[in-house]
């Protein structure tokens, strides 16, 4: 069933590529990453680290909802390029308001945040009205109206309510993946209601990591420029980016060139595209880290090392090879070797750490994954190019 005005909504096969609209729209999550990482450092505590982990899963629904409406609808049609705008304004209202969304500004991060989900979806099954793309979009509808109760009741909450009712906002939110997003007389959606464009997944996701690696960098920059220009601030930022490089280089080995293809190949693509959502949520997160390590380092390089100052120098590393072998498993279905070798190397190097100065902590973070690119490299000399064997 379908209109003429719907289906004029529709992205063409023929265009997967991402436009410009939806790199504009990433350019807000470069803030939003840096505020989520500088309210982690102001107040770096376990606590604080979990509740950075529910607002970083509230803005990368967004995100990855975001990338899902692009896939299917066409970005030059003005509706759509309207709805992305408002989608970025409410995002860059969360993002600011996210170092204090768990004491006074939780009513703002939670009101704009269901107000961007309901009110979008409220829109685009409006104007989809008769056609088969509508349907998706009223089970979203649904399961964003049911996590909306959470988040309000949250937001009017304090201190442990509040964070218990956001963890079971977020927890609404990512079940509904793996339930279909099944609703009452909608049932729950199909295979052909997820159909993705491989080639445009795999380039909203590379932008996406290269927009986490420019919070990284413009972390770092800022950092150094207000820190006097000394010998040991400029080792810890000579660290600091190639720390960054040596991310870049890790991600973009084989796995991160053919996500596309292992998408077209897989003989269920909404897995592969699933696995692919969640693993580049693990190294975001890790990105996330190892930016709030990297300020502390340059601003504090001979400093008081602590056990959480040690979990964000190693464990950011640490999260992000754990989610680079979640993606290398979604496109060739095994993890190398490598990756389970840094990550038991940072586990295992954490305890006597604490006896050292940051500086010294974060370049043996860096030679770990030094380490993993070298051998990412050596192997590749040594074989030839391994085409992409998603699970089945």
């Amino acid at each position: 069933m379908t209109t003429s005005g719907a289906a004029k909504l529709l992205r063409r096969p023929e265009e997967p590529r991402a436009g410009f609209l939806e790199l504009f729209f990433d350019l807000v999550f470069v803030f939003a990453l840096a505020n989520l990482s500088h309210g982690l450092v102001e107040h770096l505590t376990w606590r604080e680290a979990f509740q950075t982990l529910v607002l970083l899963l509230a803005l990368w629904a967004i995100w990855s909802r975001t990338a899902g409406i692009t896939d299917r609808l066409d970005p030059k049609q003005p509706p759509v390029q309207v709805l992305v705008m408002a989608t970025m304004f409410g995002t860059l209202v969360m993002a600011a308001a996210a170092p204090e969304a768990f004491r006074e500004r939780g009513l703002l991060f939670a009101g704009v945040y269901v107000a961007t989900e309901i009110g979008r979806y409220v829109v685009l099954v409006l104007i989809l009205s008769g056609h088969d793309a509508q349907r998706l979009f009223l089970r979203l509808l649904v399961w964003s109206g049911v996590s909306a109760v959470p988040w309000i009741a949250g937001a009017v909450a304090q201190d442990t309510a509040r964070s218990v009712l956001w963890t079971l906002a977020v927890a609404v939110e990512y079940a509904a993946i793996p339930l279909s997003f099944r609703a009452p007389r909608l049932g729950r959606a199909i295979t052909a209601e997820f159909a993705v464009s491989g080639e445009h997944a795999a380039e909203r996701f590379q932008q996406l990591f290269i927009i986490a690696l420019g919070e990284l960098i413009l972390i770092t920059g800022l950092t150094y420029s207000g820190s006097g220009f000394g010998a040991a601030s400029g080792a810890a930022t000579a660290i600091g980016f190639a720390t960054t490089a040596l991310l870049w280089r890790i991600y973009i080995h084989r796995a991160g060139q053919l996500l596309a293809e292992a998408i077209a190949a897989a003989s269920d693509p909404v897995r592969v595209g699933t696995l692919a959502i969640h693993a580049h949520l693990v190294m975001v997160a890790g990105i996330i880290a190892i930016a709030v390590g990297d300020e502390l380092v340059i601003e504090h390089p001979f400093g008081h090392t602590d056990p959480a100052l040690i979990a964000v120098i190693l464990g950011g590393p640490a999260l992000f090879l754990a989610g680079r072998a979640l993606f290398e498993y979604g496109v060739f279905s095994r993890v190398s070797r490598n990756r389970l070798i840094g990550f038991g190397v940072l586990a295992a190097c954490s305890p006597p750490m604490i006896l050292l100065p940051p500086l010294v902590v974060a370049t043996a973070a860096a030679l770990v994954l030094a380490g993993i690119a070298v051998s990412d490299a050596a192997r590749a000399r040594k074989r030839p190019p391994e085409p992409p064997s998603p699970p089945r």
